[in-house]
């Protein structure tokens, strides 16, 4: 395309499927556990440890993050597209039983489910929420994070799942 020639029209999802994301399953334990997957995720500071995610004002995990104040994620490895798959399904079931296909652990300071074999885990307690068109950006206080043994990222990009290659380590 020159300059010259007007821009195809696009509609949001189109562009942003564009942008090559990771992906994660944010997680919330209590009395009525949830998981879901999100790549709508990110680093805000790191001193103090923050983090967010953004979570439509319509599904089942704003409740939960808005009610219980805790929430953690798990970073997905190449090889768990089944997992991402599943918790972005919303015919999966609710509550504890959603997590029954899985192995997982409850983190140790907040709760909530970690997913095992995930590349890393973040444990949070919510410090700011911010609406923001049909969503809420969650921001995150980071109070505890696990680096897990695996190498390679699941990455989401033009509307699929993809296997992300580990950087090569540093000479």
């Amino acid at each position: 395309m020159s300059l010259q020639e007007p821009p195809v029209p696009a509609t949001m999802r189109e562009v942003m499927s564009m942008f090559a994301t990771g992906v994660i399953v944010l997680t919330v334990g209590g009395e009525h556990p949830h998981g879901m997957t999100a790549n709508a995720f990110s680093s805000v500071s790191l001193d103090p440890a923050q983090v967010l995610c953004c979570v439509a004002h319509s599904a089942v995990m704003h409740k939960s993050i808005s009610s219980e104040r805790r929430f953690a994620i798990s970073i997905m490895a190449a090889d768990q597209e089944r997992h991402a798959r599943y918790f972005a399904d919303k015919s999966r079931p609710l509550g504890a039983s959603q997590f029954e296909p899985f192995d997982w652990h409850p983190g140790p300071r907040t709760g909530a489910l970690l997913l095992s074999g995930a590349l890393a885990w973040i444990e949070c307690v919510l410090v700011d929420a911010h609406d923001s068109g049909d969503h809420s950006i969650f921001v995150g206080s980071v109070i505890n994070s696990l680096r897990g043994t695996g190498a390679d990222g699941l990455i989401f990009f033009g509307g699929g799942f993809r296997p992300g290659a580990a950087p090569p380590s540093p000479a």
